[in-house]
């Protein structure tokens, strides 16, 4: 499958460039990573006014065509398609006729596509985690750094209807002074993510066999980092890890395939739960709780607390000194919601909040998209996907230590001191 190269303008490898106005012109994205959630991303970008899609990359025949099937039944010409071999996606990445690439594969690609994606000279919009090791961070970092090039991890519960306007709230004042945050990732991802429906490993098994880590950080970390003022103005000091031993997994496949199922027998180096505690620069703490294999709702715990009063998301609740009813009583949220109702959700209609996780990947999406037209920042950046991703190597490094200490890299090299916050900034 030949590119057949358009020229188009791209940003800059030495950087964003003039800022470009809002104009009416097409933004032309490649997609890497044809899988379900790949061909969940295109589908949205193909209803966004203004968004083409020139070329694809995946690791079939099949799922390029596939994709290649749903671009033209969105009324766009047959992309170009990538598919020979591992390295396919430099290819699609070095064509002139893209400005930016949306990353949507196994986890251990997303750090080298990335950067690839940046040196390149476009855009990166990479999947979560944005990387799985320290070093990886960094090098999405000193990329950034060198190129100029942005690169946001897509962290959908950063965009949550919710979370925006809980943020609103924090900035409005509501809740005091912020000091501690509680969160989670609490999914049951056993029989669907990890393992498909017959017992048979997919590609993200391999790591709860060989590490013991919070092996997702980021949709617990998504919405606490802006709540919080992490990387501008407070940042992560230091992180202390435990993990429960291992049992739900095998206790999952001995019930479901038997005692005898090679699955139920396998060593899993992955603890059951983990449990983070972060202490920042300004002596506020975050817990974070990654829980994907027992049984369980879905669930994300988020709770922030100010000397003011909290949120408390499980209970869609807040009690606000002063505010809320006596004898120290909760309250709705729903009215706070409206009330704090962030103007990105405003803006969108109500088909529109309706879709893929309520409306949160197309904000998500239209933002990413909003800043590549213009040339601007991310509305997350390189800095916000490290500090959030790299829980995963200190968690693991933590809990190999006996649950010790351990420090947190600051990769804004000491500008959260002096950076102001801008993320969903109100006009």
């Amino acid at each position: 499958m030949s590119p057949g190269v358009a020229a188009s303008p791209a940003v800059s490898s030495a950087g964003l460039g003039p800022r470009v106005p809002n104009a009416a012109r097409p933004v032309r994205i490649g997609v890497v990573g044809l899988g379900g959630r790949g061909t969940g991303l295109l589908s949205i970008l193909l209803t966004m006014e203004g968004v083409e899609v020139p070329a694809l990359c995946g690791t079939s025949v099949g799922k390029v065509q596939r994709a290649q099937d749903m671009v033209e039944r969105a009324g766009q010409p047959r992309p170009a398609g990538y598919c020979e071999g591992k390295e396919a996606f430099k290819s699609l990445m070095d064509r002139d006729d893209l400005e930016a690439v949306v990353i949507a594969t196994p986890w251990e690609w997303h750090t080298p596509m990335a950067v690839h994606c940046m040196r390149s000279g476009k855009y990166a919009g990479v999947e979560v985690p944005a990387a799985i090791t320290r070093e990886q961070c960094w090098e999405l970092v000193n990329t950034h750094e060198e190129t100029g090039v942005p690169c946001m991890m897509l962290e959908n519960w950063s965009f949550r209807r919710d979370n925006l306007a809980v943020l609103n709230m924090i900035r409005q004042g509501l809740l005091g002074e912020i000091l501690h945050c509680h969160c989670s990732h609490s999914h049951n991802c056993i029989d669907h993510w990890f393992f498909d429906r017959d017992g048979n490993d997919r590609w993200a098994a391999r790591y709860l066999i060989e590490r013991n880590t919070d092996q997702y950080p980021t949709h617990s970390l998504g919405p606490v980092i802006s709540w919080m003022d992490i990387g501008c103005g407070d940042y992560f000091d230091h992180v202390t890890s435990t993990a429960t031993d291992s049992r739900g997994i095998n206790a999952y496949f001995a019930r479901r395939f038997g005692p005898d199922h090679p699955s139920a027998k396998r060593k899993y180096a992955q603890g059951d739960i983990v449990t983070s505690v972060i202490r920042t620069k300004q002596g506020k703490t975050i817990v974070v709780n990654y829980d994907m294999q027992l049984p369980r709702p879905y669930d994300n715990r988020w709770m922030i607390q100010g000397t003011l009063g909290l949120y408390y998301e499980p209970r869609s609740a807040v009690y606000l000194e002063g505010r809320s009813p006596q004898y120290h009583e909760w309250e709705p949220f729903a009215p706070y919601q409206h009330e704090c109702e962030h103007s990105w959700w405003k803006a969108l209609t109500e088909e529109v909040a309706a879709a893929t996780h309520e409306g949160t990947d197309y904000l998500e999406l239209q933002q990413f998209v909003k800043a590549v037209r213009e040339r601007t920042q991310t509305p997350l950046d390189v800095y916000d996907s490290a500090t959030m991703s790299v829980l995963v190597a200190l968690a693991e490094q933590s809990i190999a230590n006996g649950s010790a200490p351990v420090e947190c890299p600051d990769f804004t090299r000491g500008k959260w001191q002096t950076r102001k916050p801008s993320f969903a900034l109100e006009a």
